[in-house]
């Protein structure tokens, strides 16, 4: 096993580490936060895999337009939240 290989596979952990987070976070920015952060290592592995073209549109439209999408839809609305549905546990909500 090479050191690309070692990078790869951390990189496979936290983009994993990163989409439970995006899902579990309940405050919405945050969650759009994580969701970049998989597109953009998920752009990075496109990388390695020596597709930069699908690299390039993976960062610039899963990364950058997405969350700035998400972001302008969240801050453009607001949240109705009862403190009951935040006491629920995660298997619930689903």
């Amino acid at each position: 096993m090479n050191c690309i290989q070692c990078i790869e596979y951390v990189m496979v952990l936290v983009m994993i580490l990163a989409a439970i987070f995006a899902v579990e976070w309940k405050d919405l920015l945050a969650a759009v936060v994580g969701m970049a952060a998989v597109s953009l290592v998920a752009s990075i592995l496109f990388f390695f895999l020596q597709a930069p073209d699908v690299a390039m549109t993976e960062a610039t439209i899963g990364a950058a337009m997405s969350a700035a999408v998400f972001i302008f839809a969240i801050k453009r609305t607001q949240r109705y939240e009862t403190e009951e549905e935040e006491k629920l546990g995660w298997w619930i909500r689903w």
